[in-house]
This record gives structure tokens, C-alpha cells and sequence, in this order.
């Protein structure tokens, strides 16, 4: 790496200037930083309780590189595991999902009960009596907590609590999980999917109110037409894709979020069903906070790589392989007891424009593909890319971005070695301590 980790971002805040050197986006030497210092010393999203609703209920996924089982136990609790035996490492799960009373090693049948403890094992009386089960039960993640019914888990025994760690984040995320004034879960199936891309492009693209009039003209200006949605006043004149009204908000902590109002793809095909659910919001939660829940739309980062999405009631997460390549993962959140036919709509709405065979998703990977192909023209040349749209605006709009900047300060401190408190906000240090 030719500059220092200090030199990787220009944030000039007099001037109103911020570039992010592209060597990031390519250099191995980062990446590894980044899992020590990024992945390694935050929260980060593992699984919702929906998905494991009994005992004996599981998932397994990778968090972070690291293959987890999320499971409920006997008694009704949720525990994740590391997937790897404590005799050789061998995996004891080897399927995504399922109901299991325990899991069984394929390699020498070691057996772990749903607790982690380790229950049976072919020739235990070969064993010294030095040999205690105890100390060879399934390893966990130094934390695990949840919040309302999302577990994330760290590898930094000595991180802050997960809703200290949220902080102003939580209104947001309560947002997303009290629409429809009834429990949410997770929609059975997923979304699985690679992108040979750095994975900060695709945490700037979520949060990117900039590119959807000429990335997304497909889906804003012709298909939600196409089936019967009034678009025209939410769209400009001259692209016929909607405009970023609405604004930008650093949380802190490197979250973030851009909020939008734009027409909800399921208002004119469910108006009764949707009628009846705003009632229900008000006399719950008033007149303010439905709105905010029924008439506008939220892109929010829980950092570093949770995205959170209330059109299409998608949770999205991602890890890098390389600095070249990246694995998504993407489920749909529903309000629970709906109707059929709404559940079936809002299946619909988040297909239609997210995932590999959606209209978004493919228009975003060509973009962020071509732009780490476009990397390699630096060739170890200086390069930078520029995020400064908007940023001496007092209220930077969503189109604007200093969702962007806020990620990326946080980044850098952690790059860095910071883990003290970050002003993620475009406030200089003075205004920054003055409030």
C-alpha cells in the first residue's frame, strides 16, 4: 500500500470536499485490516428469532467469515454457535436451515445437544479421566444479544451493549419493525447472490438516492406505470424516474439513513387492507410516526453492512471475499397475519426490483462491476473518487451525500485504529463540540 491510513480520505470540511482514495476499494492489505478492525470490533446482524420459531429450530450462515448456527434451545432460548467440532474443526451442520434435536460431527459422530454441550461420542471410555465434556462444548461468539428479535453477534468480547451500540439508529429500525402495528418476521426463502465488486460500493449504492433516475429508469419510469402506478409526481421531467425528495441523516456511529416519499408500489392494489392497517398505526403510534411509517420510504445502514429498506421490506447483508468480490444475502420482513392476498403482493414488490432477477438489483451490479473494473485504469497511479455532493447544505437532501461520508468517517477511524467516538455528521470539530 503507497499511502498511509490517514491519507485514504480527504474530508475538507471547510471547503466542502471529500475523496476517498481507490486504493481501498482494491488494495488486500486494507481488506485484511478491515476484518480485524471493521468486521471484527462491531455488531453484526446474524439472523431474526422468526426464522428459528421452536426448539430445535436453526439456521447456519457465515457472519463475517465465520460459520454460526443460530438455534433455539429446550427451553426456548436463542444460541449461536460456531459451526466447527471441538475434536477436528469439522462442521456439524451442513444444512442451511431445518429442525434438529441435536448435530452430529459426519466425521468421527461427535453429538452437541442443543445447549452446545457435547452429549455422545463413539468410545468414550478410551478417554483418561483428564477428558471433561465440559471443556469441549461448541464455542461461541464472545457477545450475542438481540433487539426485538434481530440477533447480532461481535467478536469483541468488549464492545458496548447492542442498544448502545444502535443508539439513534433505534427509531428507525423500530420503524421498520412496528409497520402493520403487529409482529414482523422473516418471509421463508432468501436471496443469495455474488458481485464482483468491493463490498463499500454496494454500502454506498444502498444509501444512494443519486443514481435511480439513470440506473433505475426501467423499474420507476416504466414498469410501476406499466401496472398501474401514478409515478408522475414523484418523477422528474426530463428522466420520468423518481426524484430524491427528502433528506439525508448521519445517526452516529457510522449509521445512516435517506429518507424518501415517494408512492408505495402496493397503495392502488391493496387500498382497503392498507386503509385498515393505517388505522390501526394511528390510534397505536399517532398521526407523525404513521406517516413516517406508511408514506415514506427509509434506507438505513446499521454499521458496517446491514442495510434495512422499507419499500421493499428488505434486511440486506454482505462480506468480502477479496477486495474484488462480495456475497449478499437478502430476506424479506412482512408484518405478521396479513392477508394473503396483501402477503402475496408485498412478495411481489420486493421481487420485482430486488434480487438477481429483479429490475434493481441486476442495473446495480453492472454499475458497481463496471466501476471496479474502471479501478484497474489507477493501475497504482493517485485516484480518487469524490462523495461531496451536498456537503455544505444545511439539510443535505437524499439525493445528496452525506449518508456516504458518514460511513466513510467511521471507516476511517476504525482503519485507523480509533474506536473512540467519530463526528460522522458534516459539522466541523468546533460545531461538533459545541453541541
Amino acid at each position: 500500500m503507497s499511502r498511509s491510513h490517514a491519507d485514504l480520505v480527504v474530508d475538507d470540511r471547510t471547503r466542502g470536499l471529500f475523496r476517498v482514495d481507490r486504493q481501498v476499494f482494491t488494495d488486500p492489505e486494507i481488506l485484511e485490516r478491515e476484518r480485524r478492525e471493521v468486521f471484527g470490533r462491531t455488531w453484526l446482524y446474524a439472523a431474526h428469532e422468526s426464522e428459528i420459531p421452536k426448539p430445535g429450530s436453526f439456521v447456519s450462515r457465515r457472519v463475517a467469515g465465520r460459520p454460526l448456527i443460530i438455534v433455539r434451545d429446550d427451553g426456548g432460548g436463542v444460541r449461536v454457535f460456531f459451526n466447527s467440532c471441538t475434536h477436528r474443526g469439522n462442521l456439524v451442520c451442513w444444512e442451511s436451515a431445518g429442525q434438529r434435536r441435536s448435530f452430529l460431527c459426519p466425521y468421527h459422530a461427535w453429538s452437541f445437544n442443543l445447549k452446545g454441550e457435547l452429549a455422545g461420542l463413539p468410545g468414550a471410555e478410551s478417554y483418561s479421566p483428564a477428558f471433561d465434556r465440559k471443556d469441549l462444548a461448541l464455542a461461541s461468539p464472545p457477545r450475542v444479544e438481540s433487539y426485538r428479535g434481530l440477533v447480532f453477534v461481535s467478536f469483541d468480547r468488549a464492545i458496548e451493549s447492542l442498544v448502545e451500540y444502535l443508539g439513534d439508529a433505534r427509531e428507525y429500525v423500530d420503524l421498520m419493525l412496528d409497520f402493520g402495528g403487529v409482529e414482523t418476521e422473516i418471509a421463508p426463502g432468501a436471496q443469495a447472490y455474488s458481485m464482483k465488486a468491493n463490498w463499500k460500493l454496494l454500502v454506498e449504492n444502498s444509501l444512494d438516492g443519486y443514481h435511480a433516475a439513470s440506473t433505475h429508469h426501467r423499474y420507476f419510469g416504466q414498469f410501476l406505470p406499466d401496472i398501474g402506478i401514478d409515478t408522475s409526481a414523484a418523477r422528474r421531467t426530463s428522466g420520468g424516474a423518481p426524484a430524491a425528495i427528502g433528506r439525508a441523516t448521519s445517526l452516529g456511529k457510522g449509521h445512516t439513513v435517506i429518507e424518501t416519499r415517494f408512492p408505495f408500489p402496493l397503495q392502488e392494489r391493496a387500498k382497503d387492507e392498507l386503509a385498515e392497517i393505517r388505522r390501526r398505526l394511528l390510534d397505536r403510534f399517532g398521526a407523525e410516526r404513521t406517516s413516517l411509517m406508511m408514506d415514506a420510504n427509509h434506507n438505513l445502514l446499521i454499521f458496517p453492512n446491514l442495510i434495512l429498506i422499507s419499500m421493499w421490506r428488505t434486511l440486506r447483508t454482505f462480506y468480502p471475499v477479496s477486495p474484488e468480490f462480495v456475497e449478499i444475502n437478502a430476506w424479506c420482513m412482512v408484518p405478521r397475519n396479513e392477508s394473503p392476498k396483501l402477503r402475496q403482493l408485498r412478495f411481489e414488490n420486493f421481487i420485482s426490483f430486488l434480487g438477481p432477477a429483479g429490475f434493481g438489483t441486476p442495473d446495480d451490479v453492472a454499475g458497481l462491476e463496471g466501476c471496479q473494473r474502471g479501478f484497474a485504469a489507477i493501475n497504482g497511479h493517485a485516484g480518487w473518487s469524490d462523495i461531496s455532493r451536498g456537503m455544505h447544505r444545511a439539510e443535505p437532501d437524499a439525493s445528496d451525500e452525506l449518508q456516504m461520508r458518514a460511513f466513510w468517517r467511521r471507516w476511517h477511524a476504525l482503519i485507523q485504529g480509533d474506536r473512540g467516538v467519530t463526528e460522522c455528521s458534516d459539522r466541523g470539530p468546533l460545531e461538533a463540540g459545541a453541541a
